[in-house]
């Protein structure tokens, strides 16, 4: 797992020396340095950490129990923007368990695909300006809501579920969010297999249990399409995989496509195992809106 990933794991919830500098570089005094950190300290004591599980476990749109962490600004903020708000803003993504990619203050493919997973498990609009931190999303960014809990007691350990109403897709760790990721399912339309194969496929991701049973490296076709770095589901045809693209609306012949860059080190992330019942659950629920 490359570096930077680690980085992201590790300190999703905490504010290291990086952030520290970022924050003094965006124009922030010393005090307000000390109070953001003390912030994240204290959201990390034993209480926060109950507090998220019961938010968790309660399945309820509840407000995630975070440092603040994140001042709004007088600005909309563009993608393909770059500078200190950007890499605060990436910071904060990253704290939240979304992945924005390296904190390196430029608003590229990976800090996109993190807004818009943002925006849609906050319930905000893409319909217009999808690709914008606008003033909406950077006051959620200050007390941002929690993923909707599918099944609480599905996996002791670890377990995937994939929100096809909103498009996302949340992997939890003992019950906590370990990461958060945009998708694009089953569009729902009729296709034809590539290379001269049958038509009147419909594209739809099925609802479901499912444990991830193989994987792949590197990029491989089977029936439906081309697939980066799959993780079957569903024999040798349905998988997450990586994509390109990943578009922000339901896209795929029937999988669950992923950004990339997640794609490289997902699988790293979770248990694959071919026999029964050993490896990481996975649950798919919702019906993506129509292409």
């Amino acid at each position: 797992m490359r570096q930077s990933v680690r980085r992201w794991l590790a300190g999703a919830g905490a504010m290291t020396a990086v952030g520290a500098a970022v924050l003094s570089q965006a124009g922030l005094s010393g005090a307000a340095m000390a109070a953001t950190s003390g912030r994240a300290v204290a959201a990390h004591t034993a209480a926060g950490q109950r507090a998220l599980a019961r938010a968790a476990r309660s399945g309820a749109q509840a407000k995630a129990v975070t440092p603040a962490g994140w001042a709004p600004t007088k600005h909309i903020i563009y993608y393909g923007e770059d500078g200190g708000v950007v890499s605060r803003l990436q910071l904060r993504l990253r704290r939240l368990h979304y992945y924005p990619g390296a904190v390196d203050g430029k608003f590229g493919q990976d800090t996109l695909e993190a807004v818009w997973a943002f925006k849609e498990v906050q319930g905000l609009s893409l319909k217009y300006h999808p690709n914008n931190v606008g003033f909406a999303m950077q006051r959620q960014l200050v007390h941002p809501r929690l993923p909707r809990v599918w099944n609480p007691n599905g996996g002791s350990n670890r377990r995937i579920e994939v929100n096809q109403n909103i498009q996302v897709l949340v992997l939890y760790h003992h019950n906590q969010v370990e990461l958060i990721s945009h998708v694009s399912t089953g569009g729902r339309y009729y296709f034809c297999e590539p290379n001269g194969g049958g038509c009147g496929h419909f594209a739809v991701t099925p609802d479901g249990h499912y444990r991830a049973h193989i994987f792949v490296r590197g990029w491989m076709k089977v029936p439906l399409g081309t697939m980066y770095n799959p993780v079957f589901f569903i024999g040798e045809e349905y998988a997450i995989h990586g994509d390109i693209p990943v578009p922000l609306y339901p896209a795929s012949h029937g999988c669950v496509r992923i950004p990339m860059d997640i794609a490289g080190w997902f699988h790293k992330l979770i248990w694959v195992d071919p026999a029964p019942n050993k490896g990481t659950p996975i649950y798919i629920h919702g019906k993506a809106p129509a292409a």
